[in-house]
């Protein structure tokens, strides 16, 4: 039986693999080493059928259905568009109804806390769904305390992630994003009942 060290370090590494997942996700459209990785996605154990394992399996069924030239025209008609995409993945976007709002000016501050700098080649706003799930990736392997997990994720992640997701699954051009957005609302959700236990 494994040790209470081992499960806490199995449960960290899980977490930050599935927000390092969900970012790769959203950064880009997948490429095909992305593709095959998804289609070996298993959930962990023996646990009973939920929410998170139904999406993992029609995620990884559905990453052998597509290749990624398809896949770059997805990604395109739902984020990036002529003018705008159909789903905005930004914070400030979602919490205001604008983009480069008080949302982001408090992201920026709060990372700058934790000791994040923008690198200058990147372009996107920091309140860019892919950017926090990586941010929050190196916080759980940085071994970030889940106090402090805990307030970043109520504060910059609880409020908005949830209708992103939703409009995302619900998006006209979703067909590969549809279950990947199933699966980024069910993980959501179990982080936040994770964090409310733990912290």
């Amino acid at each position: 039986m494994p040790a209470a060290d081992e499960i806490i370090e199995n449960e960290q590494r899980y977490r930050a693999s599935a927000y390092s997942l969900l970012a790769a996700l959203l950064r880009a459209a997948p490429n095909q080493a992305l593709l095959d990785h998804l289609t070996r996605l298993s959930p962990s154990g023996d646990a009973e059928p939920d929410a998170l394992s139904e999406a993992m399996a029609q995620l990884a069924a559905t990453a052998d259905k597509f290749d990624p030239d398809q896949l770059e025209d997805e990604y395109n008609n739902l984020f990036i568009g002529i003018g705008k995409g159909e789903v905005v993945p930004y914070g400030s976007w979602y919490l205001t109804g604008f983009l480069m709002e008080k949302p982001l000016s408090d992201l920026r501050d709060d990372l700058k806390q934790l000791g994040f700098e923008r690198n200058d080649d990147v372009r996107e706003p920091e309140d860019h769904a892919a950017a926090i799930f990586e941010v929050f990736s190196v916080m759980i392997n940085d071994a970030s305390g889940l106090t402090e997990q805990q307030s970043f994720f109520e504060k910059h992640m609880k409020p908005w992630l949830g209708r992103f997701f939703a409009d995302l699954g619900n998006a006209r051009s979703a067909d590969f994003y549809k279950p990947v957005a199933q699966f980024g609302a069910a993980f959501i959700d179990l982080e936040q009942a994770y964090l409310s236990m733990r912290s």
